[in-house]
């Protein structure tokens, strides 16, 4: 064994007893490790949209976000084994085509990092057993059923409807109750006539948005005499509200043009499609007439709802144009500027989108004549039923 040996005394005079202090003190340190820098949180990716067992069809936003942001080169996103698209910069969002029908699909997001490395997270969207492809000749009606105290009603069978049209019976052919997707448009008026109830408008739609279930997929349009796109196809809460705080009033307002682009981009969508239009009413600057719009929702299987705001709370020429625009589809207008009883009526209103039937048949009626077809639906031991009241066929261009 080695033995250090330390002299009693240096040349410098340093007692021998302080010296060994000293001495001691650095073996220690020396012996001591470092203190080691806690790591940098590795890079994260994460798909945002679609979400796993999320139900798709027809234009879906491919969504994800890398964190930090500067650590991802790109990210590359994957369907079913085949790439749709690269972005090189945030956000990392495309658009997708996922077809009529709502089928299982594979998203993959490969995100390449700055420093080298990949990424890769991978969702599956679920199949639904509604129908194996949507035809065109389908005619799709979405059904509340109610018992008459404003409790909706669930597990009715298939065998209790009954559905006709133009007096005519039908043949149900594609019916579901249960796990129906739903896709929800809400449209915010942020016109110069709404400033002053635009603080009241805020916290309304905040809290109506609020109380959407998760699953749920909402995209954000605000208009005026210009249409924008706040969030697309989100099902993220913070997102949304994030986007309502934004609001500022201005400009005139083009309602029939938003409730016309509510439809385009529902249109393709299989399962409920519901549009939810925050207004007072009065359109303004619309490109589009009133009868534009009826005819559009007549060919649509769009429901929609108004929510009265503003003006259209109290003036009846108002209240008379959301009723005229959201009774035919099977949806309905509310109007009230108190905020409780608004809050009771979007929980009533998003419990009836939770609790509806959706109905498919093949009308005997084979030609498209453009023509005005009324719809009845019936349903066994229930006289509350609403339901679109009838369709448009267009013809097939």
């Amino acid at each position: 064994m080695i033995v250090n040996r330390v002299p009693t005394r240096l040349a410098l005079g340093v007692p021998a007893g302080v010296l060994a202090v000293a001495i001691s003190a650095i073996l220690v340190s020396a012996q001591s490790p470092s203190p080691i820098p806690a790591p940098d949180t590795p890079p994260q990716l994460k798909i945002l949209s679609p979400t796993t067992d999320a139900y798709v069809s027809g234009p879906t936003l491919l969504r994800a976000r890398v964190d930090p942001a500067d650590a991802a080169q790109g990210v590359t996103f994957f369907v079913d084994g085949r790439q749709m698209c690269t972005l090189t910069r945030p956000p990392f969002d495309c658009d997708w085509d996922a077809g009529s029908a709502v089928g299982e699909h594979q998203v993959r997001a490969v995100a390449t990092l700055a420093a080298g490395g990949r990424l890769v997270q991978t969702v599956r969207t679920k199949a639904i057993g509604y129908t194996e492809r949507v035809d065109v000749d389908v005619v799709q009606v979405t059904v509340t059923v109610s018992d008459g105290r404003g409790k909706f009603v669930r597990g009715i069978p298939r065998s209790a409807f009954h559905v006709a049209e133009d007096g005519a019976p039908q043949t149900i052919t594609h019916f579901a109750s249960e796990d129906v997707p739903l896709e929800l448009i809400v449209a915010i008026d942020m016109s110069g006539s709404m400033a002053p109830a635009m603080p009241k408008l805020k916290k309304a739609v905040k809290e109506f948005l609020g109380d959407v279930p998760s699953q749920d997929v909402v995209t954000l349009l605000g208009f005026n005499d210009s249409i924008f796109t706040l969030t697309r196809k989100t099902v993220d809460p913070a997102e949304r509200m994030k986007a309502v705080d934004r609001l500022a009033p201005w400009g005139s307002t083009a309602l029939y043009d938003v409730i016309l682009r509510g439809i385009d981009t529902l249109g393709r969508q299989t399962g409920r499609k519901a549009l939810v239009v925050f207004t007072d009413g009065e359109d303004q600057g619309s490109h589009a007439t009133i009868a534009d719009v009826e005819r559009r929702l007549q060919a649509s299987d769009v429901t929609l709802y108004m929510i009265g705001q503003g003006r259209g709370v109290t003036l009846a020429a108002l209240k008379k144009v959301m009723e005229r625009l959201a009774n035919p589809t099977g949806g309905r207008a509310l109007f009230t500027d108190s905020i409780d009883e608004l809050h009771d009526a979007f929980g009533d209103l998003l419990d009836e989108l939770s609790n509806q039937y959706l109905l498919g048949y093949s009308s005997t009626k084979m030609k498209r004549d453009n023509q005005w077809r009324r719809i009845s639906v019936d349903v066994d031991g229930h006289r509350e039923v609403r339901a679109r009241q009838g369709y448009r066929a267009t013809a097939t261009k």
